[in-house]
């Protein structure tokens, strides 16, 4: 049974009491945050819920959402929540003076107004936002695809200390990652669009790193649009692994190398926006006074329905929905928090 966005699968049924779901959350978030600290050598910082709209700092994402904007008296300006942390956790990398292979993690906390609602989507969104130090040498595929392994490890060494702690749950995540470009996946299912391409892809091969999202590809369009200002087009991805309880493909993190002066220039005039070049951090950017890194955002909420096995993301984060979706949620005996 489905509404128009949401879908309950036939036989649904939540593995966990409602306040064993709490227990599990506080669990997964604390395991992960350890594990994924260890991997790639990040120290804990504490993050922004807004910034000043006139900083450029705020995540544009694919360009046509509309952050939550209010005005502070007592500053004179506009802020605006945060869509993502991208920019400023580099600008927080050179402040720090963080040395090549040391990065930062933080809880970023943020409200899309303009997310469509349905099982794996929220205005509410939760992540672990990181960001790393790396050399002009490690801007480079066989450097990312290091990471993506790196973070899959942190990602299965968690799911095996949770099936542990609360046995009712048998989550299976593949440890092994195959890698194909957003071109190749193209190639291979040119009849279906960027959504049906990662089902097909990663219902066959597992834990998936889709890699060069945010270009046109040779259909003239982008498998999915990205931002021209963080990520390197050329250099970035997301992890993909594959739902058993929704039986759908399922993105846990959009990552990549970012940008450097070069790539930089280059997307902003392919993405028609060059104006950004006056803004104070894309200045930052282009006068080399910004460190080279990589980074990205890992679902708190995504991971936490992985490996709970729930079917909707209101199981496993308090939010905001629509009627009908609580009306369904309610019949199908789920609780939303």
């Amino acid at each position: 049974m489905s509404t128009k966005k949401t879908v309950i699968p036939e036989g649904y049924k939540p593995r966990l009491s409602i306040y064993d779901t709490q227990c599990a959350i506080d669990f997964i978030k604390r395991t992960f945050s350890r594990n994924l600290r260890g991997a790639l050598v990040l120290r804990r910082v504490s993050a922004p819920l807004f910034v000043l709209e006139a900083s450029g700092l705020n995540d544009n994402l694919s360009g046509v959402e509309r952050p939550v904007e209010f005005d502070i008296p007592a500053v004179g300006e506009n802020a605006q929540i945060v869509h993502s942390l991208a920019k400023w956790k580099r600008l927080a990398l050179a402040r720090y003076g963080f040395p090549v292979g040391v990065g930062l993690y933080t809880d970023m906390n943020a409200v899309r107004r303009d997310e469509e609602l349905d099982n794996i989507h929220s205005i509410y969104v939760d992540q672990w936002d990181w960001e790393k130090v790396i050399s002009r040498d490690q801007r480079c595929r066989a450097y990312l695809e290091d990471t993506v392994r790196s973070i899959v490890g942190a990602l299965c060494d968690t799911n095996e200390a949770v099936i542990d702690e609360f046995p009712t749950l048998n989550c299976k995540i593949d440890r092994d990652v195959t890698f194909v470009t957003s071109q190749e996946l193209e190639d291979m299912y040119p009849d279906l669009d960027g959504h049906g391409r990662e089902d097909a892809f990663v219902r066959e091969h597992g834990t998936t790193f889709i890699m060069k999202i945010g270009g046109k590809l040779r259909s003239g369009k982008p498998h999915d649009n990205r931002a021209p200002d963080y990520d390197d087009w050329e250099l970035n991805g997301d992890i993909m692994v594959w739902n058993e309880v929704l039986g759908r493909s399922f993105e846990i993190s959009s990552m990549g190398i970012r940008v450097d002066e070069e790539s930089l220039a280059r997307q902003l005039d392919l993405a028609g926006c060059p104006e950004r070049r006056e803004m104070e951090f894309h200045k930052l950017l282009l006068e080399g006074k910004l460190p080279l890194t990589m980074g990205g955002g890992i679902g708190q909420s995504r991971i936490c329905m992985l490996m709970m096995q729930t079917a909707h993301i209101g199981e496993v984060q308090a939010s905001v929905w629509d009627d009908e979706t609580k009306k369904l949620c309610a019949d199908a005996g789920i609780i939303l928090l």
